[in-house]
């Protein structure tokens, strides 16, 4: 179990730095000019690694819904969003308003699926995340 959370914790890492990355490019072009050679970065990436391991479909992936395969468009207006608002905003607040938008979509799947749990702690929660955005940018003009 550490390493899953281990990773999870790396991967919220990645994103950060990749929207600090993406940002720069998207300043020096545009948000979309950005998301697209993010996208054929990561295709080039995929493409290797699916010719070392050996195969490209998945078992089972021709069952899945016809929804499972809409995430590239979620991942390109992420992407896109992402790197268009990160030179405006920082790194802080909008890593910190990507981790809330997250959390108050997965609470809301979560309680859409019935998993365990108590609805009203888990928005509490992302309350709390906004609140911590809120509160990092309130000090911000102050100079000692």
């Amino acid at each position: 179990m550490a390493t899953v959370v281990l990773l999870a914790f790396v991967a919220g890492m990645l994103v950060t730095l990749s929207r600090q990355i993406n940002g720069r490019l998207a300043a020096a072009t545009s948000a979309l000019t950005s998301s697209f050679w993010n996208h054929a970065v990561g295709l080039g990436v995929l493409v290797a690694y699916t010719l070392v391991a050996g195969r490209f479909w998945p078992e089972g992936a021709a069952a899945a819904p016809w929804y499972a395969w809409a995430g590239g468009i979620a991942g390109v207006v992420f992407v896109a969003g992402g790197s268009w608002v990160i030179h405006r905003l920082g790194a802080a607040l909008t890593s910190g308003l990507l981790v809330a938008g997250q959390m108050l979509s997965g609470v809301m799947m979560d309680l859409i699926r019935g998993t365990e749990g108590s609805g009203p702690m888990r928005f509490a929660g992302v309350a709390l995340i906004l609140l911590g955005v809120w509160m990092s940018r309130r000090g911000g003009s102050r100079r000692g």
